[in-house]
């Protein structure tokens, strides 16, 4: 990763705009940041939520309160997250993945 056009700065999650994102069920609160190339979210996902779509794009999650899954669409298994663990994938990077979780989770995704 090159983190270009990134200047030095503070950011006050609590202070950022949450907006809510629906799921193929439930729901996920997102703030987020673009900066430069990178966008930094903090998203607080709602228990029972599902993504409602597969991704296949490349990122960084810290699981910060909860659990989550991340799903594969192939028989790829899947990654069991709780508190203070976290997840990496590249771009473009086979079998694309979705976001799980039963319980409720808040996380840092960086992409």
């Amino acid at each position: 990763m090159k983190l270009t056009n990134m200047p030095e700065g503070v950011m006050d999650w609590f202070t950022t705009p949450a907006t809510t994102v629906p799921g193929a069920s439930g729901a996920a609160n997102t703030r987020a940041r673009q900066i430069g190339d990178v966008q930094l979210r903090v998203v607080e996902y709602a228990p029972g939520y599902l993504a409602d779509h597969w991704c296949s794009k490349g990122h960084v999650i810290y699981v910060i309160a909860g659990e989550l899954t991340i799903e594969h669409q192939t028989e790829h298994p899947a990654c069991e997250l709780a508190t203070g663990m976290s997840w990496h994938v590249g771009d473009d990077q086979v079998p694309a993945h979705r976001v799980r979780s039963e319980r409720g989770a808040t996380v840092f995704i960086l992409d």
